[in-house]
């Protein structure tokens, strides 16, 4: 056997010689990859124009789920990619559609769209046509986008003359195909953003409805940062064959998020968010709560001491909702009380802190919603309110995630037996005592679990004697 030796800077690369038949390293990829000036992104194939594009956003490198995605995305495979939130999904899908759309060089006809992204959200499909308006610029491809809650003939107007990619709410997208606004059966990319919501939310006969208004040869992707049971079937339903990129586990939040949790009565919660708000005032802060109403109410109540507060919510018009979050981004308002529309989409680097204000019922939303923090590899702080009545979820979202949040303030709630009273003759009110509220609890109190369970502390929490038992 005879070898030699090729010399790159001080490191030596082996190639051999041995009975006729040369086995040598690949050495111009090996020098390739020592140079540290070379875009990442180049190296996958992508056209040279969007790598330069890519330059000038200051993505040289790609995220753990883009470097996995777009190899396979870009071989025309169907890919199903799950990440926690805040990772770059959104290039992972975007990048190869634009670059295979790009090579073909075909310009869309009237009413053609050729590539649809679905998003559950109004928020989150505002968040991603912004974000491959950014990667298109400079290039023939046209990005639109159709959510409820605007015009709708605006909206039929600019899908007259066709789309490249359109980023389309499933409601509203029904609505335009009753109304022969546009014509899905051009259409080869599919993008499910955020499936897991979107099977929340009740939107699965309406996938299925426009699933089959596409061509049947296709490419799908379907990104999620959760995987319930039920999204096997979804992607046995639109995906065929395809590769499954994860990156991190079910219910993993990113690293740099802090997370803490204080036990406390309902009553006393307004009192301490604004005890914590108070110190960051000069920070931007998501507060979560649960109802429309109830993040009306927290609004208004901000606005009362002193803070520059707005809302999102379900019952804010499209303009509403776009114009809190203009002024929540430029800092005008300091403190965004919303219910879980804001929980995925919302991409705004400047949030430090979040606070769950009331618990979400669905463990998953609670990553969702802390993830609106420490974003682009930033500091951020998540803080969690729990009340008695909130002990379950708060389980839940631990179990779902894998870990303990650390206790700020108060010790957890724990669901004691009460004595039950004797009925009186005819269960009739105030003669026994049982006939008032469910589960044996006493008038004027509110009522624990079935069975005169109610949730207590061993100890007390906040202050002097910590809050009672709500």
């Amino acid at each position: 056997m005879m070898s030699w030796w090729l010399w790159s800077g001080t490191t030596p690369f082996v190639a051999s010689l041995s009975w006729g038949r040369r086995d040598i390293y690949d050495v111009r990829n090996c020098l390739r990859r020592r140079k540290k000036k070379l875009n990442q992104f180049e190296e996958m194939g992508l056209p040279k124009h969007l790598v330069t594009r890519l330059t000038t956003l200051g993505m040289t490198e790609p995220t753990p789920i883009q470097g996995r995605a777009i190899p396979y995305a870009l071989d025309g495979r169907d890919v199903m990619g799950l990440a926690q939130t805040g990772t770059g999904k959104t290039a992972a899908f975007g990048l190869p559609l634009i670059a295979q759309m790009l090579e073909d060089g075909k310009r869309p006809q009237s009413k053609v769209v050729r590539g649809l992204v679905l998003a559950p959200t109004r928020e989150l499909a505002n968040q991603i046509a912004e974000s491959l308006r950014d990667l298109v610029m400079g290039t023939p491809l046209k990005v639109g986008i159709v959510v409820g809650g605007a015009g709708i003939g605006g909206q039929i107007k600019r899908l007259e003359r066709g789309l490249d990619l359109l980023v389309a709410t499933p409601g509203r997208l029904l609505d335009l195909l009753d109304r022969r606004a546009l014509t899905l059966d051009q259409t080869t990319f599919l993008v499910l953003d955020e499936a897991d919501q979107m099977l929340d939310l009740g939107f699965i006969h309406a996938l299925r409805k426009i699933a089959g208004l596409l061509p049947e040869k296709r490419q799908t992707m379907l990104f999620s940062a959760t995987m319930p049971k039920n999204m096997a079937e979804l992607s046995k339903s639109y995906l065929t064959n395809p590769m499954r990129v994860e990156v991190a586990p079910p219910g993993k939040v990113a690293d740099k998020i802090t997370q803490s949790v204080h036990f406390i009565a309902k009553a006393e919660k307004m009192k301490l968010l604004i005890e914590l708000l108070d110190a960051h005032r000069d920070e931007l802060a998501l507060v979560f709560g649960r109802t429309k109403h109830g993040c009306e109410k927290m609004k208004r109540t901000l606005e009362k001491a002193g803070y520059a507060a707005d809302s999102i919510h379900g019952n804010k018009s499209q303009g509403q909702r776009e114009r809190a979050l203009r002024a929540f981004k430029a800092g005008e308002t300091r403190v965004l009380v919303a219910t879980d529309v804001a929980a995925r989409g919302l991409d705004i680097p400047l949030v430090r802190h979040v606070y769950n204000y009331d618990l979400p019922n669905v463990p998953e939303n609670y990553v969702h919603r802390i993830g609106r923090t420490a974003r682009a590899g930033a500091d951020g702080a998540a803080v969690a309110f729990c009340a008695p009545d909130e002990m379950g979820e708060l389980k839940d979202i631990q179990k779902t995630m894998g870990i303990s949040i650390p206790i700020a303030s108060g010790r957890p709630w724990e669901a004691i037996d009460a004595p039950s009273k004797p009925k009186g003759r005819g269960g009739r009110r105030g003669t026994g005592g049982g006939g008032g509220r469910p589960g044996g609890a006493s008038s004027g109190k509110p009522a624990g679990k079935p069975g005169g369970q109610r949730n207590r502390r061993r100890g007390p929490a906040r202050g002097k004697g910590g809050p009672k038992a709500a």
